[in-house]
């Protein structure tokens, strides 16, 4: 039976895959597996937890039957509204809640919703905090009642508030009572996908000092990622050069990623926003270990960059919880994905959207260099993927002809590319990548792999 969470939580169509009774037992059974690690970590006695959503019309039920199984549970719940993912990591950390529950489903379209976790501290949970919740949904249990039971209150505005002062503070702290403005003179085009970060991205770029242009700010509930942020910067590309601002970012719909464009309407993508980052952190002392945290799907070419600048990548599997668990192990302070999943560990547990484009348009102000010209220093060497649907997966890693292909075109590269092939993490396919001097190279190596998997793992 295949496992309910995936790489970040748990995720389908909103009530068909995830109902209401499924939500309600997901904090029932989330309450049993974390509270018995809280009990004695209130003053009060009573153990609390938070939760958070994006702006799906499915949020409204889905949270309130979580706040259900949870309360019922015996835990106080604090419902912050409609907030970014990271919000609902710091205010997990910051309001000593013993966990923090976020309803999204991330850049996916808008009928479909997820629930994921947060442990005291504000930390995704660990595969196996994970299964234990899995192993005991639905049970039986003896549950408090009377005055054991817990109670629900809603502040949305108190927990948006303190979440954009936390976002402000990491570039423009407050001296002598008055707010800096590190992002003064900066144009900035911010595409909220009309999602969680509506409100929170464009008041914290103004606080900081930037001139705001917005777009896709207006949630209803039914439109958040479409044909805008993350997945659609199509708009956002526009908007920038009709107006002449120096830059755009782009959130998806719980904003824990971000991608940027050029002053010209190019894409800037995750590996070369990291690659920035690192660079800058690394001129501030700040880049522990000199190394940057990447997953195998980064570049090659962000990693040639990052090797003549004297920094080193340590690479994971995809999944920002994977990059999360090697910067901890290693204590690394930054890592991330070509999704735009940036890690700040100086101020985040998770990748923060919001965050990440404050700290791009602060080295934009910074080094004095326009945004294109920083993201030069990080050519992407040609890339092409293709999915290969209908195959044994799991059989891309043992298959004797497939694993003797992948061989032959990594003689072929040598250290001019690589390839990879990575087994979907929930459908019968295989992603076949490539990466190689030329795109013409990239595009025949996957051509010849994926016809390999095809023949070999067909279903």
């Amino acid at each position: 039976m295949p496992r309910m969470f995936g790489t970040d939580g748990v995720r389908g169509l909103a009530n068909r895959d995830l109902t209401a009774q499924l939500a309600l037992d997901l904090g029932d059974a989330a309450v049993r597996v974390l509270g018995d690690e809280a009990k004695s970590n209130q003053p009060t006695g009573r153990r609390r937890a938070l939760i958070g959503r994006d702006t799906r019309v499915s949020g409204d039920f889905l949270s309130n039957a979580l706040a259900a199984g949870m309360s019922a549970g015996g835990f106080d719940v604090i419902d912050a509204g409609i907030i970014p993912t990271p919000g609902v990591a710091y205010l997990t950390s910051v309001l000593n809640v013993e966990m923090g529950a976020v309803i999204s489903a991330s850049h996916n379209p808008m009928p479909d919703n997820g629930i994921k976790f947060f442990a005291r501290g504000g930390f995704k949970l660990p595969d196996s905090k994970e299964d234990e919740i899995e192993a005991v949904l639905g049970q039986d249990w003896e549950r408090p009642t009377g005055a054991g039971v817990g109670r629900v209150s809603h502040d949305s505005n108190t927990a948006t508030n303190m979440y954009i002062d936390h976002l402000v503070a990491t570039i423009a702290p407050i001296v002598d009572g008055t707010q800096t403005k590190p992002l003064k003179g900066l144009r900035v085009v911010a595409d909220c996908a009309n999602g969680a970060t509506s409100v929170v991205a464009p008041e914290a770029l103004r606080r900081a000092g930037a001139d705001v242009v917005v777009i896709n700010a207006s949630p209803d509930g039914y439109n958040i990622n479409k044909n805008a942020g993350s997945t659609h910067p199509e708009q956002l590309q526009a908007m920038v050069k009709a107006s002449n601002a120096d830059l755009g970012v782009a959130f998806d719909g719980d904003a824990d990623r971000c991608l940027a464009v050029d002053e010209d309407g190019t894409l800037v993508n995750g590996d070369q926003i990291m690659g920035i980052l690192a660079r800058a952190k690394q001129r501030e002392g700040k880049l522990n270990h000199n190394t940057l945290v990447v997953t195998v799907m980064s570049n090659l070419g962000l990693k040639l960059a990052l090797k003549e600048m004297g920094i080193t990548t340590v690479q994971t599997n995809v999944g920002d919880r994977y990059v999360l668990e090697e910067m901890l192990k290693g204590d690394y302070s930054l890592g991330g994905e070509q999704s735009g999943h940036v890690i700040n560990r100086e101020f985040a547990t998770t990748g923060d959207g919001t965050l990440t484009a404050l700290t791009l348009c602060k080295e934009v102000v910074d080094s004095g260099r326009s945004l294109k010209s920083l993201a030069a220093d990080f050519p992407q060497l040609p890339q092409q993927l293709i999915n290969v649907p209908n195959v044994d997966k799991m059989a891309a890693k043992t298959n004797e002809a497939v694993l003797a292909a992948v061989a032959r075109e990594e003689d072929l590269l040598g250290d001019t590319g690589r390839v990879l092939l990575r087994p979907s993490g929930t459908e019968p396919l295989v992603r076949v990548m490539a990466e190689a001097a030329t795109q013409e190279q990239a595009d025949a190596v996957t051509a010849r792999l994926a016809q390999v998997v095809a023949d070999e793992l067909g279903l």
